[in-house]
């Protein structure tokens, strides 16, 4: 059965759930973002809010504009009032428990041709597909930080996920501005699997002490023409969510260059995450 995807649900108003909510209700789509408490609710809310505030002060959108987006944006903290979405992209802790816990929640709520989507970076999707009714219904739908700016999504598709549904959700992506690409369930999908070696790569050239922090940075910047480093790109993208994703992919390939080096390893422990906590490679002096 077809759907037509006007209402959209976003589990998780963190940084990537605030954004993904942010560029839906922005784009034409009634949205209404979830939390589990109104602490974190109203931080992601300001988040939103604040971006449009300055989107409309370097003119790049309208007042007018801005105020209709707040008009589609809905907050709850009460899972129940998904029940009229015809998407939902879950976007909550990379824990597998966790969602295995909120997808047979979902698929009691949401009418039977609803669609869910997951937004994790290093989880088996197939795994939460088969804890629901709606396999076929089921998707990885995986935004890059920012979601408002990044350019792509990953859609990706089960065995059980239809043709249907990879469509809609290809054609969902382009509404939103953004460029799909198809991938399947498999640990890293496209992008991780090529970018997680490079990064740990280079976490073990400098525990090697091959090169400073700062010189492999500015190698592969001048060098190879990337707009960040390494280790400026480990912090942006997140230390925990790169070990996550790595050791996801290695348990799943077993290739050693998907192995998280020890250091690694120490800096979350440290809760060093880079830019979401402020903590991460460039202030390590006392490692």
């Amino acid at each position: 059965m077809a759907i037509e995807i006007k209402r959209v649900g976003v589990i998780g108003c963190g940084l990537m759930g605030s954004g993904i909510a942010q560029t839906c209700a922005q784009s034409g789509y009634e949205t209404i973002v979830h939390e589990v408490n109104q602490e974190l609710l109203d931080k992601g809310l300001g988040r939103i809010y604040g971006a449009w505030d300055m989107l409309v002060g370097k003119q790049k959108l309208s007042e007018a504009q801005a105020q209709e987006a707040r008009g589609r944006l809905r907050s709850t903290l009460n899972l129940e009032d998904f029940r009229d979405c015809d998407l939902v992209i879950e976007v909550i802790v990379e824990n597998m428990e966790k969602k295995l816990q909120l997808f047979p929640h979902l698929d009691r709520i949401l009418r039977p041709e609803a669609l869910i989507a997951t937004n994790t970076s290093s989880l088996t999707i197939t795994e939460m597909a088969a804890s629901t009714n709606r396999q076929d219904r089921i998707a990885g739908l995986h935004f890059f930080n920012p979601a408002p700016v990044m350019k792509l999504v990953e859609v990706v598709r089960t065995i059980a996920t239809s043709d249907e549904t990879v469509e809609t959700l290809k054609s969902f992506a382009r509404s939103l501005g953004k460029t799909p690409v198809v991938a399947k369930d498999r640990a890293g999908f496209i992008v991780n699997f090529l970018l997680i070696p490079y990064m740990l790569a280079a976490v073990r050239m400098y525990e090697q002490g091959f090169a400073t922090m700062e010189d492999i940075d500015t190698s592969m910047k001048l060098g190879c023409g990337y707009p960040m480093g390494p280790f400026e790109l480990l912090d942006y993208v997140g230390l925990d969510t790169t070990l996550y994703a790595a050791e996801a992919i290695y348990e799943e390939f077993k290739d050693p260059i998907y192995a998280p080096p020890p250091l690694l390893k120490r800096m979350v422990l440290l809760r060093r995450f880079g830019k979401k906590n402020g903590r991460g490679f460039y202030n390590m002096s006392e490692l």
